[in-house]
């Protein structure tokens, strides 16, 4: 497509983290992210520094995880759990109408609850996650979790970086981790999954999972499998393949950081295209960064030097997306907004630990599936 139109980018730009090792290779990686940022919402990030041992470790674990006896995943299914964290069987939720084919486990960062009565309902939203038996699948818990102890830091780097990009104080985003950009125990918590996505039957829909935006700031997502069907809006609204590339991370912009950064960097449209019929399934890791629970985004828009937020302009005539999720940023705290989008696509949940959200938004009782917009 023509340079004069950056907002209809036809791929999904790959940036070198090994460039950060030298001063002219960090000036040149902060340039290409600033782009990133403002143009794309998406980037492949190379040579990340998270012991690649590890990443193979974990998609090796992968299939193994979704092989274990049915019985054993419904012992840990997320409606035993507050924080929402646990196994979710095939087709349990809807996105924009239509059944996703994925089936999954959510996982995260190691936290102690400290909700207590008399606190806001979303204080619940962290704790402990649930974990299948280490002697079904031994070693699981202690490769997955090294791995988001590496990623978390990784994301906290990035932080930095995104400051540079836009030419802001090394602290000026702190406010949104609880004062500290760095992966302090106990401070904060931040989720992943893991998703398998069945190839479809001939005649099924190929919802994966539908469009949508993700929250919080940043995703970090590990393509555990080689089939393609990830894909990306671009800025004139067609859909742009982004293909599994070994030992790389797909990260993108969540919605919470467009809104505070005032649409300077831009949350994506993305889904999931579900393999073809025959084909062995999809798998994927997605690290999703929390922001701290309390932090109302409205009162916190950033401000940037005039040079910098007028970047936005270059970006063109913003078409029409087809995700409309997490539009309450700025009305209320993030993490109320949160709960608000895992209530929606998990009702069973809601039922059994937010009965007073559930009547709210369930005035008819539970319903078969869950969806958040």
């Amino acid at each position: 497509m023509p340079e004069s139109a950056p907002n209809s980018f036809s791929s999904i730009p790959i940036l070198d983290y090994s460039l950060l090792s030298t001063p002219e290779g960090h000036a040149k990686f902060v340039e290409q992210l600033r782009h990133a940022l403002i143009h794309v919402g998406f980037l492949y990030l190379a040579n990340p520094p998270v012991s690649r041992e590890d990443m193979d470790a974990l998609i090796e674990y992968t299939p193994r995880l979704f092989d274990l006896p049915q019985e054993e995943k419904e012992k840990i299914r997320m409606a035993n759990s507050p924080h929402f964290f646990g196994y979710s069987k095939l087709g349990a939720e809807l996105t924009r109408g239509q059944t996703d084919q994925r089936e999954q486990f959510d996982f995260g960062t190691l936290y102690d609850n400290q909700w207590k009565p008399g606190d806001p309902e979303y204080l619940k939203l962290w704790g402990p996650p649930q974990w299948p038996p280490e002697e079904l699948i031994p070693g699981f818990k202690e490769t997955y979790l090294r791995y988001l102890a590496q990623v978390e830091q990784l994301s906290y780097e990035f932080i930095s970086l995104m400051a540079e990009a836009f030419e802001l104080s090394e602290d000026a985003l702190s406010p949104f981790f609880n004062g500290s950009t760095k992966p302090e125990s106990g401070v904060m918590q931040h989720r992943s999954k893991i998703v398998k996505y069945p190839a479809r039957k001939e005649g099924e829909s190929d919802q994966g999972v539908g469009p949508h935006f993700d929250g919080g700031f940043l995703t970090f997502l590990l393509q555990a499998s080689d089939h393609p069907g990830l894909q990306v809006q671009n800025l004139a609204g067609e859909w742009i393949d982004a293909p599994p590339i070994p030992g790389t991370f797909v990260v993108n912009l969540g919605k919470a950081l467009e809104t505070v950064t005032q649409g300077l960097a831009r949350a994506t449209s993305h889904r999931v295209l579900s393999p073809a019929p025959g084909s062995t399934p999809r798998y994927s890791i997605p690290f999703f960064q929390s922001i701290a629970q309390d932090v109302l985004i409205g009162d916190l828009v950033l401000d940037f030097k005039p040079g910098i937020l007028k970047l936005k302009d270059s970006r063109g005539q913003v078409g029409a997306t087809d995700s409309v999720n997490y539009t309450e940023y700025g009305q209320y705290p993030s993490g109320y907004v949160n709960l608000i989008g895992r209530v929606k696509s998990h009702p069973d949940v809601a039922e059994k630990h937010y009965p007073g959200m559930f009547k709210q938004f369930f005035p008819q009782g539970l319903p078969a599936q869950g969806s958040a917009y």
